[in-house]
């Protein structure tokens, strides 16, 4: 199971990583291997502003339907459009090509509170 270093976690398995003035956000790996065959991502969020914790969209397995949650407020400002095609790509590379939104965070330094690699990893038990 993969768990990089550089990004910081949610308790809800969400991963941010903070490029400029804005995010990319997936799920964890862990996340991934919990759901299963990831068919179908639904986010209709794009240019809306959300609050921290806040349902931005939700994510559809084989075994269930899970919602995602905003690790930070801010706007959502694009979408992974190649998860229409390949909701897979969740499954495959969740740390790369199967990130789901970019948001704009508006007090990015909400990240600080979320939790670092080592307090992940012990959150779920690795």
């Amino acid at each position: 199971m993969n768990f990089p270093s550089d990004l910081k976690y949610t308790h809800e398995h969400e991963w941010i990583k903070l490029e400029g003035d804005t995010a990319l956000v997936g799920i964890t790996d862990f996340a991934q291997s919990e759901l299963s065959d990831v068919v179908f991502v639904d986010v209709s969020s794009t240019g809306k502003s959300l609050s921290k914790d806040e349902v931005f969209g939700s994510i559809e397995a084989v075994k269930t339907v899970s919602d995602l949650f905003s690790p930070c407020a801010g706007t959502i400002v694009e979408f992974n459009q190649a998860l229409n095609a390949q909701p897979e790509l969740v499954n495959t590379d969740p740390f790369g090509a199967g990130w789901i939104v970019k948001i704009k965070p508006s007090n990015p330094s909400e990240l600080d509170g979320l939790m670092d690699v080592d307090t992940y990893k012990s959150f779920v038990g690795h």
